[in-house]
């Protein structure tokens, strides 16, 4: 008999920065990304889930996420509602020099949802992170984003920022689904699956 997961829904740094600031997502499309965010958060509330709230700090100086400034404050999806936790960070992890792991300990959560921004960096060093600490992780795709960027090692576009990062995820760090798909697994009560890195290079080869 499977037990069902005890989830927690963690909220990463969904600012103002990256909606109207210097560091815009382009990748899925933010209207997207937020409409998607506050159903799942709506949805953790409804099914009991605790909610986390995470938000990056910067120096007051820093061209980006600069603490008190407008593009550091939590946007109006997030900001709008209710949170079980709330965490400020200032590296990449959710996990760094934070109470999240004893928080989540103390809660008895094997099972960390991620959303939020962005993709390939604070998601994806707290995907790692929460993985390498035996976590469950689920990260919903169309509940993230990704900007493009440019520089001496190369190029690439937000797409195949997020794209790739996701795939790299389901193969081992953590199960990806969509937001609609997450919200169908907790009303049932089911876990949702990863991939491995076996078959997924396998899956290259043959074609399926």
């Amino acid at each position: 008999m499977s037990v069902s997961p005890r989830r927690a829904l963690l909220v990463i740094d969904v600012q103002n920065e990256y909606i109207t600031g210097n560091l815009l997502i382009e990748h899925p499309p933010v209207e997207n990304s937020l409409h998607n965010i506050g159903i799942a958060m709506d949805a953790a509330r409804a099914a009991g889930i605790p909610v986390i709230v995470v938000q990056h700090d910067a120096p007051k100086d820093s061209p980006l996420f600069a603490q008190g400034s407008d593009a550091w404050q939590l946007h109006s999806t997030v900001a709008q509602r209710p949170a079980d936790h709330r965490i400020n960070k200032k590296m990449a992890s959710a996990f760094a020099d934070t109470d999240l792991a004893q928080w989540l300990a103390d809660k008895s959560i094997d099972t960390l949802t991620v959303v939020g921004y962005m993709t390939h960096n604070c998601d994806a060093a707290t995907i790692y992170h929460a993985s390498h600490d035996g976590l469950n992780v689920e990260f919903l795709g169309d509940a993230s984003g990704s900007p493009s960027y440019r520089n001496s090692a190369g190029s690439a576009s937000a797409e195949e920022i997020h794209r790739v990062f996701s795939t790299v995820f389901h193969s081992s760090f953590a199960a990806v689904a969509t937001t609609r798909d997450w919200i169908a697994a907790v009303n049932e009560g089911r876990k949702i699956e990863r991939d491995n890195i076996y078959l997924s290079n396998q899956r290259t080869k043959t074609g399926a």
